[in-house]
C-alpha cells in the first residue's frame, strides 16, 4: 500500500468486519483528523478498541497505525483539501452521511469535555474584566457566534478580528483579568496561535476550542476542548463545535444569574425601541 488513493480503494471494496467497516468511513470521511491521531483516539472516536484499530491497518496492507497515519498525512500534503473533500463526494447519500457522521460527532465530543476544564472556563468568563473571541477562516464563524451569544450576558465582549498588520493593536489591551477564547481548526491559523501564547504571556486565562490533542492549542490554553469533524461536506464539520460554544454561552449566563438578566432585558428592549425586527 503505498498512497491514499489506493487504500481508498482497498477500503470500498474490500470484505471488512463491521467494526473495521466503522473504521473504513471515519478514514474517508476525515483522514484531517486521522492524520493526527493516536490509535487510542481514533478508536474512541468510533467506539472500538485500539487492538481493532491496529488489526484494520494490518487488514488495509500496512504494516501497523503508523503506516495509515503517514498514509493519511502524505495524502494532506499532497494536494489540496477542498479538491480532495470535492471529488470525494458522493450525492446520492451525503444527506444521510452527514447526519450520522454528525450524531456520532456530538455523542464523543460532549463525551470528552473535561469537567474541571469546562468549570474554569466557565467561572473565568463569567467574572472576566473584558473576554476576548477569536477566530480566523473557516472557524471564523464559530467564533463570531461565541462572541455574540457571551456579549448578550457579560460586561465587555470584543471579537478579535485584525485587518493587514493590526493583530498587535487588538491585543495591546490584554490584561490579567481578562479571558482570551480562541477557535483554530486544522489547519492552524498562525494569528491566532501566536495570540494565545501572548494572552498566556500577559496572564489572562486562555481557553481553546479546537479538533485534536496535536493541535498547538492544546498544549496552550488553560481550558482545552477537542471537537469531532468528520464530515461529509467540502470543509469538515462544525456542528458539534457549535453545539458546544452554544452550551458554554448558556452556562456563562447561568453563572452571571441576574447580572446576565438584567442584560437580555435591556437587549429586549432596545430591539423593541429600534423596531430591529419586522412585526
Amino acid at each position: 500500500m503505498e498512497t491514499f488513493a489506493e487504500l481508498t480503494a482497498l477500503l470500498r471494496t474490500a470484505e471488512l468486519s463491521p467494526a473495521q467497516r466503522t473504521l473504513a468511513e471515519r478514514v474517508l470521511a476525515d483522514p484531517e483528523g486521522v492524520a493526527f491521531q493516536t490509535a487510542a483516539e481514533l478508536a474512541g472516536a468510533v467506539g472500538v478498541t485500539e487492538g481493532t484499530v491496529v488489526r484494520f491497518a494490518q487488514r488495509c496492507g500496512l504494516s501497523g497505525y503508523p503506516a495509515l497515519v503517514k498514509l493519511c498525512r502524505a495524502h494532506l500534503s499532497g494536494q489540496a483539501q477542498l479538491v480532495r473533500r470535492f471529488d470525494a463526494l458522493d450525492g446520492d447519500s451525503v444527506l444521510e452521511r452527514a447526519a450520522e457522521l454528525d450524531r456520532q460527532n456530538l455523542a464523543r465530543t460532549f463525551a470528552q469535555v473535561d469537567p474541571a476544564a469546562w468549570r474554569l472556563a466557565v467561572a473565568s468568563i463569567a467574572r472576566a474584566r473584558r473576554v476576548h473571541v477569536m477566530g480566523l477562516r473557516k472557524s471564523h464563524t464559530v467564533a463570531y457566534l461565541l462572541g455574540y451569544q457571551l456579549d448578550l450576558v457579560c460586561q465587555d465582549v470584543t471579537l478579535v478580528t485584525p485587518g493587514p498588520g493590526t493583530l498587535t493593536d487588538k491585543l495591546r489591551r490584554l490584561d490579567p483579568r481578562d479571558v482570551f477564547i480562541a477557535v483554530s481548526l486544522r489547519r492552524y491559523a498562525a494569528d491566532t496561535v501566536r495570540a494565545v501564547r501572548h494572552a498566556k504571556a500577559v496572564g489572562a486565562t486562555t481557553v481553546a476550542f479546537t479538533d485534536t490533542a496535536a493541535s498547538p492549542l492544546a498544549g496552550l490554553a488553560d481550558a482545552v476542548f477537542l471537537a469531532d469533524m468528520a464530515g461529509a461536506g467540502l470543509l469538515r464539520s462544525v456542528t458539534a463545535l457549535t453545539s458546544l460554544v452554544q452550551a458554554l454561552a448558556t452556562a456563562v449566563a447561568v453563572e452571571r444569574g441576574e447580572a446576565a438578566s438584567t442584560a437580555l432585558r435591556q437587549q429586549e428592549a432596545l430591539l423593541t425601541e429600534f423596531a430591529t425586527y419586522e412585526p
